[in-house]
């Protein structure tokens, strides 16, 4: 019973049929990620495009694919000297040109109508590593059009990347994200 309960909880519960397949398609230019870097008196603020990105729920068992795909070397902060730096030390966005989120699991219920709220269970691949993330997500559909928004913390230090702090000035260790997306929806 217990199995039975927790199999039922881990699977997309779905506002449309689970029998039919829905596909939200992220539009690139109404989507953007924000991050935030705290720093020595200053905080870093800057954003990364989204080269493109698809949620599909579908089957009876509502089974999950897809994938946001961030260009790393779109990091933009105002500041080409601490862009240069970022990309060059930290993100190695020659390099490592794509930041890569996959999705494989959904909870909660996204509705055919209206505002939702669901967690969603993935991987991050940063640098090639692939990192357990779990966000929640605020999802407003209106007819075929969607909205996203999600907010979290990257501990990209512990994750391996290079600690852009100085003797004089130290940089947080974790940066804050906010994910903002726009796009359609097909069913």
């Amino acid at each position: 019973m217990i199995l039975a309960v927790w199999l039922l909880a881990s699977i997309p519960a779905v506002g449309w049929s689970a029998s039919h397949e829905t596909t939200f398609e992220l539009d690139p230019a109404r989507s953007r990620v924000h991050f935030v870097v705290s720093a020595m008196l200053h905080t870093v603020q800057g954003t990364f495009r989204v080269t493109r990105g698809h949620l599909r729920l579908a089957g009876p068992h509502g089974s999950v694919q897809g994938e946001c795909v961030v260009d790393a070397t779109s990091g933009d902060s105002d500041n080409p000297t601490r862009d240069r730096k970022m990309h060059t030390e930290v993100l190695e966005s020659q390099r490592y040109p794509e930041i890569v989120f996959t999705p494989l699991q959904v909870r909660g219920q996204v509705v055919p109508e209206g505002v939702s709220t669901v967690e969603v269970d993935g991987v991050l691949t940063l640098q090639r590593a692939r990192h357990s993330l779990s966000v929640t997500a605020v999802v407003r559909t209106t007819g075929k059009d969607f909205t996203v928004a999600s907010s979290f913390r990257i501990p990209y230090v512990q994750w391996g990347l290079r600690d852009p702090s100085t003797f004089i000035l130290p940089v947080g260790k974790q940066a804050r994200i906010s994910f903002e997306a726009a796009g359609y929806i097909r069913r």
